[in-house]
């Protein structure tokens, strides 16, 4: 039998579908225990946007395309303009 390995990436969507058909005790000797968290909040504040369906559908698909989640896309837009005006 061929042995599995754990997928090298850091997409939650792949990691999310691999472990959905996984189980970790198939995997125990590649694991290791880490003394520092590896998730980390933000520390900054969520704000809310009501935007046209039109639009949200707009943002899933660019965000589906460059493979990042839709409030990715909106925070790196947000901050460009932020930061042009400046």
């Amino acid at each position: 039998m061929k042995r599995q390995r754990l997928p090298n990436t850091d997409s939650i969507q792949e990691l999310a579908r691999f472990w959905d058909s996984h189980d970790l005790t198939d995997f125990e000797q590649a694991l290791e225990e880490v003394g520092e968290p590896v998730f980390v909040r933000s520390q900054g504040a969520s704000l809310s946007v009501d935007l046209p369906r039109r639009e949200i559908q707009r943002v899933k698909q660019i965000a589906k395309s460059m493979g990042v989640s839709e409030t990715t896309v909106l925070r790196e837009w947000i901050l460009e303009r932020l930061h042009e005006s400046s």
